[in-house]
């Protein structure tokens, strides 16, 4: 089950481009995802889930999150990749996206970047939502890379 999150980064639902429905300013959205992001901390991972109800794979977590912030965004992580820009590491706000290559698979894993080096992410199978440590050696080996959604 674990692989198969991997393999389908976290799940293969269709995406739908970030948008928002008032033009307020990213660090609004970034900043409510994060707070709700932590809310849903210890619920449960499930593949394929994307609500506190039913549980949460890594890529469900960010779209809930940003759903309750007001903006709307892919719900797969190839998908929410490509629908953010690049931000330098040292640049790093509350509510950026931090992915991850595991298990040699791109972008496969997608966390929420909540401050002081640490993420919100439902991690796999077996597990709960949980803050993560970039200072980690697994998580530092592994991220990929540091992205924000853009606002239109």
């Amino acid at each position: 089950m674990t692989a198969l999150a991997v393999i389908a980064g976290c799940s293969s639902a269709p995406a739908k481009p970030a948008h928002s429905s008032s033009p307020r300013s990213y660090s609004i959205y970034g900043e409510r995802a994060a707070a709700y992001a932590q809310k849903m901390i210890g619920t449960h991972y499930r593949y394929g889930g994307n609500h506190p109800s039913k549980g949460f794979d890594c890529s469900g977590l960010i779209q809930y999150s940003y759903s309750l912030a007001g903006l709307k965004v892919p719900r797969n992580t190839k998908y929410q990749y490509r629908s953010t820009r690049y931000v330098p590491p040292n640049q790093l706000r509350r509510g950026d996206l931090l992915f991850f290559n595991q298990e040699g698979k791109r972008y496969s894993h997608v966390g929420i970047y909540i401050g002081n080096g640490k993420f919100v992410h439902a991690p796999s199978t077996g597990k709960r939502v949980r803050t993560s440590s970039l200072k980690n050696r697994y998580w530092k080996r592994s991220l990929a890379s540091t992205r924000r959604f853009e606002t239109f």
